[in-house]
């Protein structure tokens, strides 16, 4: 038989002829192709969004502030004044006042700012963003007091001029961050969006509004602090709030007046913090978490 002549018979696994010349697959090629190619690998767990402690610590030191308030408020000497500045649910009412005008004014807010914001950053509106921009800087560069003072000139005593009052203030943070996150996107996703069909609207509810999430939460979580620090303000407009009791302690030099309403003030200014910082871990696209 001449050298020429090739075996008969079948060939290995995995060894094939090309132009005349026998070749044979690397064996770990084909070690995963009899495997169906190799595993992909497992995806990373996504951890819990909030740890027990940020759920827990926070609580714990207001509760202890609050317990230890209350035990001093128990033992301390109060005289007539003092008994009835705090007595007959008078505390109660200042604080739900407070709170009623801190939910209230953040709503306002709210409904103004994030759609004002997003107006802004559309192409026909942009041109109207410094005059915007400066009338929210010049609402919050007033002094608030003084701010306050010239609504009640303007709409008389009330609750409507120290709500009023408070939105202005708060309005600046919550405009600035929308129009910035809104700006902040990448310009490339956005052409995406639109060249796979998708309307404007489209575009700003599955896109924009999305990737701007953290920045417009940060904003309502310094408005709200605002508003609460504010609201203390809306008692020299009558509005009531925690600020009636903190300024008949400073008038009528009664302590325990006034240390219940400031500590009080700090406690919600707290409080209304640590909920919002929740919103702002829960609210998160969990897209935007990768890498941090």
């Amino acid at each position: 038989m001449s050298g020429s002549s090739r075996p008969s018979g079948r060939r290995p696994a995995g060894e094939h002829e090309v132009k005349g010349l026998a070749f044979r697959d690397d064996p770990g090629d084909r070690d995963e192709e009899e495997e169906g190619g190799a595993p992909p690998p497992s995806p990373v767990a996504a951890g819990p969004r909030v740890g027990w402690r940020k759920l827990t610590f926070l609580p714990v030191v207001l509760i202890a502030v609050l317990l230890a308030t209350w035990l001093w408020y128990r033992q301390a000497d109060l005289d007539a004044l003092s008994q009835n500045a705090l007595g007959n649910g008078q505390v109660t009412k200042a604080l739900w006042q407070h709170v009623q005008l801190t939910v209230i004014s953040t709503f306002f807010v709210l409904i103004i700012a994030i759609p004002l914001g997003i107006l802004l950053t559309r192409k026909a509106f942009r041109k109207a963003t410094p005059f915007a921009m400066a009338f929210a800087n010049m609402g919050q560069a007033t002094p608030a007091i003084g701010l306050l003072a010239l609504l009640v000139i303007w709409l008389g005593i009330g609750r409507r001029a120290a709500l009023i009052g408070i939105i202005i203030y708060a309005v600046l943070p919550v405009l600035s961050n929308t129009i910035a996150g809104l700006k902040a996107n990448d310009p490339t996703l956005l052409e995406a969006a639109r060249g796979i069909g998708m309307s404007p609207l489209g575009v700003l509810t599955r896109v924009e509004l999305p990737l701007a999430v953290p920045l417009i939460l940060a904003g309502v979580r310094t408005a709200l602090v605002l508003n609460v620090g504010t609201a203390t303000l809306a008692t020299f407009g009558g509005g009531g709030g925690l600020g009636v009791l903190i300024t008949t302690g400073i008038t009528s030099q009664r302590m325990p007046v006034l240390v219940l309403g400031s500590i009080l003030t700090v406690a919600l200014a707290l409080l209304v913090d640590w909920l919002a910082s929740l919103a702002e871990l829960l609210l998160r696209p969990r897209g935007l978490e990768v890498g941090t």
